[in-house]
């Protein structure tokens, strides 16, 4: 316990394997956004996808790569746990894209009257053809780095096991309240990326500037990292005034995504559905949101209802050998925890605690 960030060798293949996937990932998205570009005008409506194929991309890397990075450094299983579900999602979308892409660039009609069309036919040497080693290597290396993370993830399970033992203690009900925190601050951070990953797809895709609709959504993204900001203070301060106004601001970002999923897939008479080009990928996005978002709304009611119960000074407090719980630790707080005596070890000063924040 206390070793520093990226000090054993399975931290550091971990983290070598988010990076690599990463940059691995997005060189493809990148190479498939620049053969597109080539050939057609990303302003045309159905051509959008690609250039939302590469925003999803990078931001999803750059905030996988800061996650593994934070649990890391905060020696936090449960977060390293939900990157692998979130690497999940990052795999089903890059197997989707390879479908929306085929549906994006190929027009069965006007391949029919020109049949040696390179954007708009598929077969030996067309665009789609072309882009197909890269569409597909995504998803493998997705899969691949999946299966090295799990292994990893397996490995520093043990690791950090030691110190989630020091951070509960003997007390079951201390325990079961501080996983639920830390189930609560990691959902946080999933809500912001996957609400943000929706707003930015929408502008791509189907916004238009000038609009109503467009202003809205740009001022709501700042909007949002201050709300949830707010969030994590209330939970962190055990503010109840806070937590229930942030609880009622998360049920109504609840229904907002289930009025656009409704919108992605409602009949538009005589007009073409804005949202059909990109519809898959922002539909398993905003659904994977409101998964998270319901979740949380659920376990933020558990941490609420656990508020003022012995938790605060854990929540704002680091246990390592220089903080307790994420935050600096001076010397009379240092005397604290080491005056602070076990029920278990017959009155022995209790280790310095190791937080998993």
């Amino acid at each position: 316990m206390g070793e520093p960030l990226l000090g054993t060798r399975t931290q550091r293949i971990f983290i070598g394997t988010v990076l690599a996937q990463g940059i691995i990932v997005l060189v493809m998205v990148a190479l498939i956004s620049r053969y597109v570009h080539e050939h057609v005008t990303f302003d045309t409506p159905r051509y959008k996808t690609v250039p939302m194929y590469l925003s999803s991309f990078a931001l999803a890397v750059v905030f996988e790569l800061s996650m593994a990075f934070d649990a890391l450094k905060r020696r936090n299983i449960i977060q390293l746990i939900a990157i692998l579900v979130f690497h999940v999602l990052l795999i089903l979308l890059a197997g989707l894209e390879y479908y929306q892409t085929q549906n994006a660039l190929l027009d069965p009609t006007t391949c029919a009257a020109f049949p040696a069309s390179y954007v708009q036919c598929s077969g030996p040497g067309t665009l789609m053809a072309k882009l197909n080693p890269f569409l597909i290597t995504v998803p493998c290396v997705l899969g691949a780095s999946w299966i090295a993370m799990l292994f990893c993830i397996r490995g520093l399970y043990f690791e950090f096991g030691w110190d989630i033992f020091h951070i509960v203690g003997a007390d079951i009900k201390a325990k079961t309240m501080y996983q639920y925190y830390q189930v609560m601050v990691c959902l946080l951070k999933f809500d912001l990326f996957l609400y943000l990953a929706v707003e930015i797809q929408l502008l791509i895709v189907v916004l238009q500037r000038g609009t109503a609709d467009f202003g809205i959504t740009i001022a709501t993204i700042p909007l949002a990292v201050v709300a949830f900001a707010l969030s994590a203070y209330a939970l962190r301060r055990e503010f109840k005034w806070m937590m229930a106004a942030c609880l009622l601001m998360l049920a109504g970002v609840v229904g907002l995504l289930v009025y656009k999923l409704v919108k992605y897939f409602k009949p538009y008479h005589n007009a073409v559905n804005p949202y059909l080009t990109g519809r898959d990928v922002l539909t398993v996005f905003t659904v994977f949101a409101l998964a998270t978002f319901v979740a949380t709304i659920g376990i933020g009611m558990r941490c609420y209802a656990d508020f003022h119960k012995g938790l605060f000074d854990a929540k704002n407090h680091v246990v390592t050998e220089n903080t307790i719980f994420g935050l600096p630790l001076t010397s009379s707080g240092k005397e604290k925890i080491a005056d602070r005596q076990s029920s278990y070890t017959g009155g022995a000063p209790v280790a310095a605690q190791m937080s998993i924040e």
